[in-house]
């Protein structure tokens, strides 16, 4: 994802617009018309991760990013708690950050433990950036900055309808995972007025796919749908990826769809050749990693990003106290992962790049939004 350091362009008192670069060593660039960016010393920034235990090896670089992306002279000061990657260290963690002083909190990392933060948080009335991709656990003040399955899908549905595949249906496990792309198809077919979509579950094995199949297709040899949502990854998307051809779902008449977890080599999304999906443009964050590494002589884990992001977003509203306004401001960041904007109900929404999987890798097909109205059009 790209960056250098965010630039934040504000008018009558509010933030406008902010673009970021968090790889310069220097502190962001302020451009504003009031003289908010002056003022007493800003409050501390919390963050809540997992230090030790078993989720440690994830919440330790996070934090690297975090410290780098505060580095520079002026950027308000970190205050960290382990949460253990439990509930209840979560919940012991917010209320040390909270009695050091924090106006904003990092953290935490997972859906549970981002559970029990959110209300302590809003009960002392501090906002919250969480590194959950579990959309549910999105709310007013707590704000979930994985890249989620509505996020995806909802890229995925605005890119295919002016193409004209507009009859959407689904072939997903039977999961937690699998339930989230059921609920933002769903919901991304609502929004534009289209036809609700037909959605199969499916269990383990070969024989469950195929029922689930013929289910969805009523054995027919001409599918009433012409795209098709799949969230399997591994040897389960190679059972899928066998069966499609049985029940008459191949390309052009069908087109596939995917989860963003096709962009990993070892996803197995060859098994679908042709297939989309929509996830972050890999050549944006590599000046981010390039600046980690050069910083740890180790290359940042995926989760880093995200925990850069929130810290550049502190840094850019530090001086502005961490208001939701700011925070909330219609023109969104631009981060390690691309362009976001924060919403004020907690969703995020993110500029997704549409890829196509093909035999050499993928490619993109349709360019991550980089602009709020890019991300509307």
């Amino acid at each position: 994802m790209r960056r250098r350091a965010f630039l934040v362009l504000s008018g009558g008192g509010a933030l406008a617009a902010c673009t970021a670069t968090p790889y310069a060593s220097s502190p962001p660039a302020v451009l504003s018309a009031s003289p908010a960016a002056s003022g007493p010393a800003a409050r501390p920034v919390g963050v809540l991760l997992p230090l030790s235990g078993r989720l440690a090896d994830i919440g330790q670089p996070m934090l690297r990013a975090i410290q780098l992306a505060l580095s520079a002279q002026g950027a308000p000061r970190v205050i960290s708690a382990d949460t253990l990657g439990t509930a209840a260290g979560a919940e012991g963690a917010v209320r040390t950050v909270l009695g050091g002083g924090a106006g904003l909190i990092l953290g935490p990392l997972t859906a549970g433990e981002t559970e029990a933060v959110a209300p302590i948080a809003g009960a002392a009335a501090i906002p919250v950036l969480a590194f959950t991709n579990t959309a549910t656990a999105a709310r007013p003040g707590v704000w979930t900055l994985g890249i989620t399955p509505p996020q995806q899908v909802d890229r995925l549905v605005g890119y295919a309808v002016p193409l004209g595949r507009s009859r959407f249906a689904a072939l997903l496990p039977d999961s937690e995972f699998g339930n989230a792309m059921a609920r933002a198809l769903s919901e991304a077919a609502t929004a534009r007025g289209l036809a609700a979509p037909a959605v199969q579950f499916h269990g383990s094995g070969g024989d469950a796919v195929s029922a689930a199949l013929q289910a969805l297709t009523g054995g027919g040899a001409a599918p009433a749908f012409n795209i098709l949502l799949l969230g399997d990854t591994g040897a389960a998307l190679a059972e899928v990826a066998t069966a499609l051809p049985a029940a008459f779902v191949a390309a052009p008449a069908v087109q596939l769809i995917g989860p963003a977890l096709w962009a990993a080599p070892a996803s197995g999304s060859d098994q679908v050749p042709g297939g989309w999906y929509a996830a972050p443009d890999p050549a944006a964050r590599l000046a981010f990693a390039r600046a980690f590494t050069a910083k740890y002589a180790a290359a940042p884990p995926g989760p880093a990003d995200l925990a850069y992001d929130a810290a550049s977003i502190a840094r850019v509203l530090a001086p502005r106290d961490y208001a939701r306004a700011a925070l909330t401001n219609a023109a969104g960041f631009t981060g390690v992962d691309g362009w976001l904007r924060l919403l004020p109900d907690g969703r995020v929404q993110r500029g997704l790049a549409v890829f196509q999987v093909q035999a050499d890798g993928a490619r993109i097909i349709s360019p991550a939004p980089t602009t709020a109205s890019a991300y509307a059009a």
